[in-house]
């Protein structure tokens, strides 16, 4: 759950940072087709939900350590 995590986190980061560039990950083409102020609340979305996982996967292992 962490490396999923940080995917999100970074692939969206990414996404936001290269979006600024009019440019986009061709996966990702289709979260603009509702206009831009969504598909950056999509890509927010993403890094926020990548920060969840990685923090959920890291108490769940230090909650195994004990």
């Amino acid at each position: 759950m962490y490396k999923l995590g940080g995917f999100l986190l970074v692939f969206g980061a990414l996404s936001f940072v290269i979006n600024l560039f009019d440019r986009e990950f061709i996966l990702l083409m289709w979260i603009d087709m509702w206009g831009r102020p969504i598909g950056n609340a999509i890509r927010i979305g993403m890094i926020v939900v990548g920060i969840i996982l990685m923090v959920i996967a890291q108490l769940q292992s230090s909650e195994e350590e004990y």
